[in-house]
């Protein structure tokens, strides 16, 4: 058996344990690295840690550090609430607002299942309260997270195209987030015309202010922050991680149903979830966000050495919201991704990646080869970790973009899209938060509305992906 060949059986070994015993798939790829490296391709640690990608370890840790600070002194709680209050009551407008706000949370930064974690709860008891369908509801927050997901400052963004500069390719960031972008919205705009939104249209205005039905002053109605949720998804619940962020449903997630409480604008109870006015800390944060897209998109400075010095600066301003915000760093997926770059950058060192994607290319046809991988990249992001999976698969597809056939930069929007769309899956950690997000619902049936309609993004939307990024020629 060829070395290249082992290496590659190596890789399939460690996304089957990875996705079967819950083990960071980044801590089993160091593992690899090590044992590949110096058993098959003779390398020492020198060779071996070639491949650590310092760079993107910088982005992870800044842009995740940076919106932990936010999380913890509640200026997402304040993003949440002031989104919510948009709708006014239109409850057809509710799944639009959640599908827009965790879009913006992962634009800005958040991981993808973080986002998740913190609107799903309050999304899914908005569905409860006014009877829409939790499939609706949740397949909307896991669509607008992605939808939003590969903006250039954020993580998905950054992994991607940092791997793209790393292999020489031509890329173009905003190509790759106006692609999943809109993939993401016409799925999203199917979803809400086949699942009941005509209804909900049809239904009007809800009273927002005043009573509710039980006779409670405030506006529950209208905010429907729930009491448990936020402060559960504010926190980010400890797991397995399948999603390479290190986030899955909390044991009490999945028997406590969110319920919706009123708030008092006048009032500041200072913790995460109980405000809606904006402090010192919450001003200053949303600021420093505001000053990271201005930097990075206006002056292109370093998405994570500009994040880490506005971390710094609110830290030593609010350092008890830093102490909290350290912890919540997303150390499982930059163990994830490290892990699995410094693999490929063995697989790299001892030719692996030229052998395999020859052999893809040998197939002759290379927008054949282009459609495999998209379906490769599709089914094991359904189970495992989609920016891990993206990590090995754009590498592999180098060789066979090099003779200049397919575009660069439409082929990895297509891997991009479908690696990422496939999350609504109940096997991955967003569909599992939102699967124990829902209150009130028979979950064994909604886990199988989950797993069918993940089985149909997988077998449509790579498809369409290659359809429309791949076969035009883009990039």
């Amino acid at each position: 058996m060829s070395p290249e060949l082992v290496s590659i059986l190596v890789l399939v070994v460690v996304f089957v344990i990875a996705t079967t015993r819950s083990v960071n798939m980044g801590a089993l790829a160091f593992a690899a690295a090590f044992g590949v490296g110096t058993l098959v391709a003779d390398l020492d640690a020198d060779g071996i840690f070639a491949g650590f990608p310092g760079d993107l370890f910088v982005v992870l840790v800044g842009v995740t550090y940076l919106f932990a600070i936010a999380r913890a002194n509640g200026t997402t709680d304040w993003l949440v609430h002031a989104a919510v209050r948009l709708v006014r009551g239109r409850v057809a407008l509710i799944p639009w607002v959640m599908f827009a706000l965790t879009g913006a949370l992962t634009a800005i930064g958040a991981v993808s299942p973080a986002a998740v974690a913190i609107v799903a709860p309050i999304a899914l008891s908005f569905a409860t309260r006014y009877s829409i369908s939790p499939l609706l509801m949740g397949t909307m927050v896991v669509h607008g997270a992605q939808a939003g997901g590969f903006s250039p400052i954020s993580i998905y963004g950054s992994i991607v195209n940092g791997i793209v500069e790393r292999e020489h390719l031509p890329g173009s960031e905003v190509g790759l987030f106006l692609a999943s972008l809109i993939a993401n919205l016409l799925i999203a705009a199917v979803l809400f015309t086949v699942l009941g939104g005509r209804k909900l249209w049809a239904r009007g205005s809800v009273p927002v202010h005043g009573e509710d039905s039980a006779g409670r002053d405030g506006d529950a109605e209208g905010d429907g922050t729930p009491s448990n949720g936020t402060a559960n998804a504010g926190t980010g619940p400890a797991g397995t991680d399948t999603e390479g962020a290190g986030t899955t449903p909390a044991a009490g997630a999945a028997g406590t149903a969110p319920t919706a409480v009123a708030t008092r604008p006048d009032r500041d109870a200072g913790a995460v979830g109980g405000a809606t006015r904006l402090t010192p800390a919450r001003t200053a944060t949303l600021v420093a966000l505001v000053a990271l897209v201005v930097a990075v998109l206006g002056f292109d400075l370093d998405a994570g050495l500009t994040a880490v010095s506005l971390a710094v600066v609110l830290s030593t301003a609010w350092p008890d919201d830093s102490r909290r915000a350290v912890g919540e760093i997303a150390w499982s997926t930059v163990l994830l991704i490290c892990g699995v770059l410094t693999y490929v950058g063995v697989l790299e060192e001892m030719g692996t990646i030229t052998w395999a994607g020859e052999g893809v290319g040998g197939i002759g046809v290379p927008l054949l080869a282009a459609l495999l991988l998209c379906y490769i990249g599709a089914v094991v992001s359904a189970f495992a970790s989609s920016v891990g999976i993206m990590g090995a698969l754009i590498p592999l597809a180098v060789p066979f973009l090099a003779q200049g056939e397919i575009g660069a930069a439409g082929m990895v929007a297509a891997l991009a899209v479908s690696a990422t769309v496939v999350d609504v899956s109940p096997f991955s950690t967003n569909g599992a938060l939102v699967l124990a997000a829902a209150p009130d619902v028979d979950r064994e049936r909604f886990f199988r509305q989950l797993m069918v309609y993940g089985g149909i993004v997988v077998a449509a939307v790579p498809a369409l992906a290659w359809l429309v990024l791949v076969v035009p020629g883009f990039g």
